[in-house]
């Protein structure tokens, strides 16, 4: 097979793969998030948040003098994105992130952003000094990916837990795409007594969010791009801290200016070096915050 015809059905595979994909996330957000929140709702907090919502739409509506094809144009647009499953891609790539400002605005260590649809509890653990899961051969520049995790005071958090998850080199996912193993560049990483942590793994390719149902046709609609920079999936914990989630991304990556999810903060783009044997390094620490 040409590198022409293997980069084909790549992205066959990857158009293939979009809608199931809004599905996949809808199943796992039911499985992992349902429930884990507040248990009780407030019913104040409902009325003023709901009242306030309605209200925002009622003012789009006069301002713009929406008309009737238009609403039930959004009428049948609101019912296909859950017909396909995408209101977790939905309110993760446009939503989420004004969420995550407002909750962590008064975090004193490291920057956090969105979590996004594809976090997976549960992959494989490994040691401080590891090689995340992959294929043999996988397709990719080797990043070694090395730092410590530590309190806001300075102090090294040994056995600080890294779980780590990423795209592959043609930006699919492992568990949201066929074909990939399993665990495929997801771990859980233990830190050392010193909080240190290197891990091995991939650069990761940047992505499209999948474009073949309702999301995707409010980005052609709209005149927008569909696209996430390279980034590396992380959450930070250890015991009497609260957990950081974030991702990383690489300097001077393409889109990383103009992040369709609008996740990307300064703080988070990293610079690897090159290593000399076609590889490349980098070192970035986290610090956490005291559990409130």
């Amino acid at each position: 097979m040409s590198d022409a015809t293997a980069k084909a059905a790549v992205k066959a595979t990857a158009a293939a793969t979009a809608a199931a994909s809004g599905a996949s996330a809808t199943e796992r957000f039911l499985t992992d998030k349902t429930g884990t929140s507040a248990p009780g709702a407030d019913t104040e907090r409902v009325h003023i948040l709901a009242t306030e919502m309605i209200s925002a739409v009622h003012d789009i509506v006069r301002r713009h003098q929406v008309t009737y094809e238009e609403y039930n144009a959004l009428k049948s647009w609101l019912i296909s994105v859950g017909r396909d499953g995408e209101w977790p891609l939905f309110l993760d790539v446009w939503v989420e992130h004004v969420v995550e400002e407002v909750a962590t605005a008064a975090r004193q260590g490291s920057k956090g952003t969105i979590e996004g649809p594809y976090y997976v509890p549960g992959a494989p653990e490994l040691p401080s000094v590891s090689i995340l899961p992959m294929r043999d051969k996988e397709a990719g520049t080797e990043l070694l990916f090395q730092g410590r995790v530590t309190s806001a005071s300075g102090e090294p958090l040994a056995g600080a837990r890294l779980e780590m998850w990423q795209a592959d080199g043609e930006g699919l996912y492992a568990q949201f795409a066929p074909g990939i193993p399993e665990w495929n560049l997801r771990g859980s990483v233990v830190a050392d007594d010193e909080g240190r942590f290197a891990v091995t793994t991939i650069q990761p390719a940047p992505y499209q969010i999948p474009t073949d149902g309702s999301c995707g046709r409010l980005i052609s609609a709209a005149g927008w791009h569909a696209w996430r920079p390279a980034h590396l999936h992380l959450k930070v914990s250890a015991p009497g801290h609260t957990t950081l989630t974030t991702q990383l991304y690489f300097k001077g990556g393409t889109y990383v200016e103009d992040d369709v999810a609008r996740a990307v903060k300064p703080e988070l783009v990293i610079d690897p070096r090159p290593t000399g044997d076609g590889g490349c390094e980098v070192t970035h620490g986290f610090v956490l915050d005291p559990a409130s």
